[in-house]
Parts: structure tokens; C-alpha cells; sequence
């Protein structure tokens, strides 16, 4: 963060219509109003890179929804233009809020933090297991055993350092939090997740990284325990909750890239998900 003093410069040298032309176009996309940076906004295409990218992150604001036990983000105005010179943010957050991370310390004792989770475990082969057809009439429906195997048939056995994800199309209710959450009158909440058979399947008999669902949950709402949480955290897996656009990506072929929270001894966070291809 910029002294105060530092920032006021910088105020005054952004007024200064030379600047723009001297810096260039990525500055002043910086600066212009949202419209018009979204319509200077252009693919990036590397001749020996990524043809796709996907975003897989729900914007974070109050009316995210959030697991029944936690608070929506606050996002508080503390620093302005007019008064300090410079405008910033602060942020009242739970940790496992919007588009997050539960790393194994969440419900292990012990286990490893957000923080000490190894790098190179955050950029893994993808792997889409749609159940949208069946969530579309089921709101209790989960992922199985046979979902995987039928994933497996068709695009082959699932690859070494995996990350696995359920496609549910639970994302498209993101802007009403009650169908989200999906509640019945007796507060008993109703949406998909995995089944504990299938976690177990996932850690004990393939080889992946983690496991990621469009809900505010890895167990399906209607779990009586957290068993897919404590099954796959229990191995050393993460889970990545909340989660977008995954009837975007293809099936199998994608690398998933995930930027894990890195606060010390963070039991999860929020996190940017890409998927590339």
C-alpha cells in the first residue's frame, strides 16, 4: 500500500493527458468508465498457448449466496478520491464465501492450511461430471459411483492428479439466494453435491487433487453428515465450492488453474478459477 502523500502524486500525474499516451492503452483501459474498458477488451490468443479460457468464479458481492451458518460478504467503502486521494475497499468476509476453497484443515484436525497446500496442485487435468439432467428434477441428486464410471467409459479412465468437478447447472440460480439454497419448510435444505459412496470412490480408488461442485456444499443438501467433506479432506484432497460456468467446458481436456488463498493457516478462502485449454 502507497503513502498517502505517494497516492496524491499519482492523482495528479493521472490527470495529466500525456500520461495515457506515454504509458498506453493497458493504463488507460484502466482508468476509462467499465463500459468502455469491456468493449477494448479482446481474447488473448499466445501462437503456442490456450485457445479457451473459461471463467469459473462467481463475482462476489452481499447477494451471494452463502452457506446457512454464515454471513454474506460486507463490502465497505473506507477511502475516497474526494477525502484521501485514492479509494479502497474493506472487505468483512467468512472465509468459505462465494467461490472458495475448503482445504483439509476445515474439518481435519491438523491437516494441512490453504497456505501449505503445494503450488503445483492447483493447476491439474479437468474432469466435468454433468448431472444437470437429473438435478433439474431431483433437487437432492448426487454424483455416484456410476456417473464416474460413466464418465470414464466415454473419455477414459480419469487422469493421474485430477480435479474433479460436478456440473449440476446449479449456477444459473445465483441470483436468488433462497432457490439456492433451496430450503423446504422445515428449514431441510435441498440441492445437489456428491454422494458419500462417490468420495470415497475419488480418494481411495483414483488419483486426483480435488474436487469441486456448483453449490455451497461438497454433501448434498439433504447429507445427515458431512461424510463427502470428511472423506475427501480426510485424504488430503481440497474442495472448491461454489463454482460457474462448468457447462461452459468440455468434459475432459481442460486444465483447471486455481488461485488458492494464501493467508496463514487459512481453512479456506476465496479463490479465481480458470479453466484453459
Amino acid at each position: 500500500m502507497c503513502a498517502p502523500s505517494l497516492m496524491s502524486e499519482v492523482q495528479r500525474e493521472l490527470s495529466r493527458r500525456h500520461f495515457l499516451g506515454a504509458v498506453g492503452v493497458s493504463v488507460a483501459a484502466a482508468i476509462v468508465p467499465q463500459e468502455e474498458a469491456r468493449a477494448q477488451d479482446k481474447p488473448v490468443r499466445l501462437p503456442k498457448g490456450f485457445r479457451d479460457i473459461y471463467d469459473l468464479t462467481h463475482t462476489l458481492s452481499p447477494r451471494t449466496p452463502v452457506y446457512p451458518a454464515f454471513k454474506p460478504i460486507q463490502i465497505i467503502d473506507r477511502f475516497s478520491y474526494e477525502r484521501d486521494g485514492f479509494y479502497c475497499k474493506e472487505l468483512v468476509v467468512i472465509e468459505h464465501t462465494g467461490t472458495h476453497m475448503d482445504a483439509p484443515i476445515h474439518f481435519i484436525k491438523g491437516a494441512a492450511s490453504a497456505d501449505r497446500i503445494p503450488v503445483e496442485r492447483f493447476f491439474a487435468p479437468l474432469a466435468v461430471i454433468s448431472i444437470k439432467a437429473r438435478a433439474a428434477k431431483d433437487a437432492d441428486a448426487g454424483v455416484t459411483v456410476d456417473d464416474i464410471m460413466a464418465w470414464e467409459k466415454r473419455y477414459g479412465r480419469l487422469p493421474r492428479g485430477a480435479f474433479v468437478a460436478m456440473d449440476s447447472g446449479w449456477d444459473a440460480r445465483i441470483v436468488d439466494s433462497g432457490k439456492f439454497i433451496n430450503a423446504d419448510a422445515k428449514g431441510a435444505l435441498h440441492f445437489p453435491g456428491l454422494s458419500g459412496d462417490a468420495a470415497k470412490f475419488l480418494a481411495q480408488e483414483r488419483d486426483i487433487v480435488g474436487v469441486g461442485v456448483d453449490t455451497v456444499s461438497l454433501d448434498r443438501g439433504v447429507a445427515q453428515s458431512p461424510v463427502a467433506h470428511l472423506t475427501l479432506l480426510g485424504a488430503g484432497k481440497y474442495g472448491i465450492e461454489l463454482m460457474a460456468n462448468l457447462g461452459a467446458v468440455p468434459p475432459s481436456g481442460a486444465t483447471v488453474i486455481i488461485g488458492g488463498p494464501k493467508h496463514l493457516g487459512a481453512t479456506g478462502g476465496q479463490v479465481r478459477v480458470y479453466a484453459v485449454m
